[in-house]
Order: C-alpha cells, then sequence, then structure tokens
C-alpha cells in the first residue's frame, strides 16, 4: 500500500503508517507527483496529505483518474473530482449554512464569509462585516476565474464549536468538536487540538443522509456539522479528499482506519 502525499508535515502518517502495520499492511509514503511511480505495484493508494491541489487541481485530477486506472485509489477519483470544489454543497438537496454562489445579489447579513469553492484551510476566506468588502472580495474572485460562496457567519460556531463526524468505510468511528477557523487568532495547529465528542441523534442522522449521497467506497469521510439559529443541525462540509482525521483523540481511530483499508483493497 501506499500512503500518498506531498511528504510535508503530517503529524498523523506515522500513527497510521503503525496501525497498517499492526494490522499486517505494508505501507510507504509516496508523493503523488514523484515521477515514474509504478501505481500498478501497490495494492492501493490512500490520498491522504495533498494539501497542494488547490493551486494544481487539473494536474491533481489528472493523476487521480491515471492512478486509479492502475490501482485501488482511495478515495475514488470521481469522488476527489466532485469533493474538491464546494459546488457539490449546493447541489446535495439537504440542510447546509445559507450560501450565495456568485458576487451579484449578495444577501444583507449581519456578517460575512466569503471564500472560493475551490480551497482549503481557509485559504483565501475572510470574514467581515462590512457588505461592501464581501461584495469586493467574491468579485476579486471571480474576475480571477474562482467562483465565489458567500454565506452568513454563525455565532453558534464559537459557543457549540463545529461537530465533525468521521467514518471509516462508511462505519462511524469518532467525533470532535472543533473551533471555528474564523476565530480571530486561530491557526491550522489550533484547529488539530479538538476534543471528542458525542453527535446528537440529529447530527448522526444528517450525517447518514450526506454518506449516502456518495456511491463510490470511502475509506475515510468527515461530515462537518454546525447547527443554524433555529438548532437544525446543517453540513458546512463533507471533506473526502484530505482531512485532517483526529487519529491522536480517540485510542481505536487508527486501527478503525487499518480495517477498513484491509476490507476495501
Amino acid at each position: 500500500m501506499t500512503f500518498n502525499d506531498q511528504g510535508g508535515h503530517d503529524d498523523e502518517r506515522e500513527v497510521a503508517l503503525d496501525a497498517w502495520r499492526d494490522a499486517g499492511i505494508a505501507g510507504e509514503t509516496v508523493a503523488w507527483d514523484a515521477p515514474d511511480v509504478d501505481w500498478s505495484r501497490f495494492d492501493a493508494a490512500v490520498v491522504r496529505s495533498v494539501w497542494d491541489y488547490v493551486d494544481r487541481r487539473a494536474e491533481f485530477l489528472a493523476w487521480a483518474h491515471e492512478a486509479g486506472a492502475r490501482t485501488k485509489l482511495l478515495n475514488p477519483a470521481a469522488v476527489l473530482e466532485r469533493n474538491t470544489d464546494k459546488i457539490y454543497l449546493r447541489d446535495l438537496g439537504l440542510p447546509i449554512v445559507p450560501t450565495h454562489w456568485s458576487s451579484s445579489g449578495i444577501p444583507t447579513w449581519n456578517e460575512y464569509v466569503v471564500k472560493p469553492t475551490i480551497s482549503s484551510g481557509a485559504r483565501d476566506t475572510i470574514r467581515t462585516t462590512d457588505r461592501a468588502r464581501a461584495v469586493a472580495h467574491a468579485e476579486a474572485l471571480e474576475a480571477a476565474g474562482r467562483a465565489p460562496m458567500v454565506q452568513p457567519y454563525l455565532d453558534m460556531v464559537e459557543s457549540e464549536g463545529e461537530t465533525s463526524l468521521i467514518y471509516f468505510n462508511r462505519r462511524f468511528s469518532h467525533a470532535v468538536r472543533r473551533t471555528a477557523m474564523l476565530v480571530p487568532g486561530m491557526t491550522l495547529d489550533d484547529n488539530a487540538r479538538a476534543d471528542l465528542r458525542d453527535p446528537a441523534p440529529d447530527q448522526f442522522e444528517l450525517a447518514e443522509r450526506v454518506l449516502a449521497t456518495v456511491p463510490e467506497d470511502l475509506l475515510y469521510a468527515r461530515v462537518d456539522l454546525v447547527r443554524l439559529a433555529d438548532g437544525t443541525p446543517a453540513l458546512i462540509e463533507l471533506e473526502l479528499t484530505e482531512p485532517y482525521l483526529y487519529l491522536h483523540r480517540e485510542p481505536a481511530a487508527a486501527k478503525n482506519l487499518a480495517t477498513a483499508l484491509r476490507e476495501l483493497a
């Protein structure tokens, strides 16, 4: 098996590989864009910390389809293609954070979040109470050939936090409470320091409905939820490409991932 990433800092890599070895799975780390890799020599390739795909999405997806034709790619190329553009949220037909998908006709809200539909780690994302700034940022994204998404900022992500439910081969493994990335002073490292949480029944129900929209195999899935002002759970994002899985938070998590890999590979 290959653990596919870019070779940068990924504090989940070794715990995952250790769990694979304990499960009798031989694995190694290979960058997705490494030259002259014979992907057919692997039983499976697990896509993980491919954080550079945002700037090279077309190249990354071309690689995914080619590698997927030579080995079992997890998650599959078709999943990666849909999931790397957040426009998929518009077509789910499930509760999501209210979203406006262009720079024109933006609703009036107390506070705005504006981001490109192709992004990760809050890159090129702003939070502002200034409607003119929100419009200008959305227009700038469009001028650069990037589709914007404009949402109201939800205060409850600071009080209740985001709930992330992690699944391996569609089985629930664990959930965490995450602090919203757009809180002043927050960093990606802070976001990784989440706490275990027991999801409520309505959050489990929505997460299962979200996963049911994906027909392909899913080695891993992270369903990020928040509650709207009326208490209704809503999907922030379905992470199927390179989510942080909080393997250090739940003692059984890495083993759960290894079990799922044995089942799917």
